[in-house]
């Protein structure tokens, strides 16, 4: 993974970050956030993974259906943001759409994927702090705008 500040305006910092061929692709980006100590930031992606795990959240039952994708797909849309989690880190949020060899997606929450060939992120984080708070009753943790500062 290669990370590289591109512009820095106005308190808005905007970063390159590139994966490598076998690299986790949530991990690593996680990894990214916390390094750079990122409060606040949009993400978009494109690129190619060798397998990955999208999740669809049920809400009724208050977590994700996993479905696997075990083949080579592209990255045809990334989009996410960054914000600080209950334990004070860096929280990622990250919805995808794979396309497959035939020309079929599958898409969802991104939970876990294996970089290959690339992935090829922005992100551009804002000044401000996004706070992610944990609700129970729906079992994830959202945006909270009133934490938020």
């Amino acid at each position: 993974m290669k990370a590289k500040l591109v512009s820095d305006k106005a308190g808005e910092r905007i970063y390159v970050v590139v994966l490598d061929s076998g690299e986790e692709a949530f991990a690593t980006l996680t990894e990214v956030a916390k390094s750079l100590n990122v409060a606040a930031a949009s993400l978009t992606a494109i690129g190619a993974f060798e397998q990955a795990m999208v999740g669809w959240f049920d809400l009724e039952r208050r977590t994700y259906k996993k479905i696997e994708v075990r083949e080579q797909c592209e990255v045809l849309s990334a989009v996410g943001d960054v914000a600080v989690a209950d334990d004070g880190q860096p929280s990622l949020h990250v919805h995808v759409v794979l396309g497959l060899a035939d020309g079929t997606t599958r898409g969802g929450h991104l939970v876990a994927a294996t970089v290959r060939p690339t992935l090829e992120v922005v992100m551009t984080e804002t000044p401000a702090r996004l706070r992610r708070t944990k609700r129970p009753e729906l079992g994830i943790a959202l945006i909270d705008l009133e934490e938020s500062g």
